[in-house]
């Protein structure tokens, strides 16, 4: 059986492709190149991190390039949400759009049977349906990123790391001399990189500053432009040092758009939780339920414990979510994933609405 392995140039992806090598698949490297605009994304320096990868390994492997679809349908969605003034996340589409979409067309000309990534998730099939659940190593499970995948890109992918824990992956690659075995872990968006995020955002969308009030209309500060600020947020907001505050922190409550202001708290306040959420885009794994209404358990951030929730289903892509306890700095364009308690995915949906 060909499979054809995401290979980035990180540890994980090594090592799933050379498990897969070990398992007797024919396995075929496939590196993408999604951003091409400045010099700090590193996709030279990962692509010869590959090329070493995959002689190491003994596999052949290929480039592609998807910088344009990349932009087209991440990039500009990205760009359209934070101009909304809501904070997207576009890795969870960069998987659906690019790295399950394009990567497995190009896969199957490729004469792939199966795709497989080195994400840490788990997908498993049930009376003719495909699910996803979380990894073994709860502490990477990244199930909350593939929340938007159809049954058919689950159907096509292996995820070879699934019951393995990072510490294990770093212990093959060291003992196979992979040139990874000690490379960090990528963090953040890669077209943003190592740069500043005020400076990058700013070579696309005008920056309008403002004022920074209290819920009572106190003018307490200046901001930047509403795009860099997201709910919760405390740092980067100059407010310390005011002679007439509680010494406390300050935290990012609310943006109003139409008059260009950014609420914010001494402390944090009641304003700061919030009771329930609606989400559209709901993309439901393996389908809608039956059940219009049940409990179970939900993110609404990576790396967040999950949380009991009670889940309404209100149309063929849109739920109402209602929390057993309250929850901090819900953020509107972030995605709440919904599992059960024996780590299930139940799919996911873009926080449109809070109270």
């Amino acid at each position: 059986m060909r499979v054809v392995v995401g290979i980035s140039g990180g540890v994980d992806s090594s090592v799933a492709a050379y498990l897969l090598k070990k398992q007797g698949y024919d396995v075929v490297g496939l590196f993408m190149i999604n951003w091409e605009e400045g010099d700090e994304c590193t996709a030279e320096e990962d692509f010869e991190d590959v090329k070493r990868v995959c002689a190491k390994i003994g596999i052949p492997y290929f480039s592609v390039n998807y910088a344009k679809e990349y932009y087209e349908r991440v990039f500009q969605y990205f760009l359209d949400e934070y101009k909304a003034g809501r904070t997207p996340n576009p890795d969870v589409l960069c998987n659906r759009e690019i790295k399950f979409g394009p990567f497995l067309e190009k896969a199957k000309a490729l004469g792939a049977d199966m795709i497989a990534t080195g994400h840490y998730a788990k997908t498993y099939a049930k009376d003719g349906k495909t699910y996803l659940a979380k990894a073994k190593d709860l502490s990477k499970d990244q199930s909350y990123f593939l929340n938007q995948l159809s049954q058919y890109q689950l159907s096509s992918v292996l995820f070879p790391l699934a019951d393995i824990e990072k510490k294990e992956v770093r212990k093959i690659a060291k003992e196979l001399g992979l040139s990874t075995a000690e490379k960090k872990d990528s963090t953040g968006i890669c077209f943003i990189g190592e740069r500043n995020f005020r400076k990058f955002l700013k070579q696309y969308l005008p920056a309008q500053a403002g004022d920074i009030c209290t819920l009572d209309g106190k003018v307490v500060g200046k901001h930047e432009g509403l795009m860099y600020y997201t709910i919760g947020q405390r740092r980067g907001l100059n407010l310390g040092g005011r002679s007439d505050g509680n010494g406390e922190r300050w935290f990012v409550l609310k943006k109003d758009l139409e008059k260009n202001i950014l609420y914010v708290s001494q402390g944090e306040c009641e304003e700061l939780f919030s009771s329930g959420l609606t989400a559209t885009n709901f993309n439901f794994i393996p389908e809608k339920p039956k059940e219009k209404e049940f409990d179970c358990f939900a993110k609404f951030r990576y790396r967040q414990p999950d949380q009991k929730v009670h889940v309404v289903v209100t149309g063929d892509d849109t739920i109402k979510v209602d929390f057993f306890e309250k929850q901090r700095a819900i953020t509107e364009g972030q995605f709440v994933v919904l599992y059960l308690e024996d780590g299930t995915c139940l799919g996911g949906g873009i926080i449109d609405t809070k109270w």
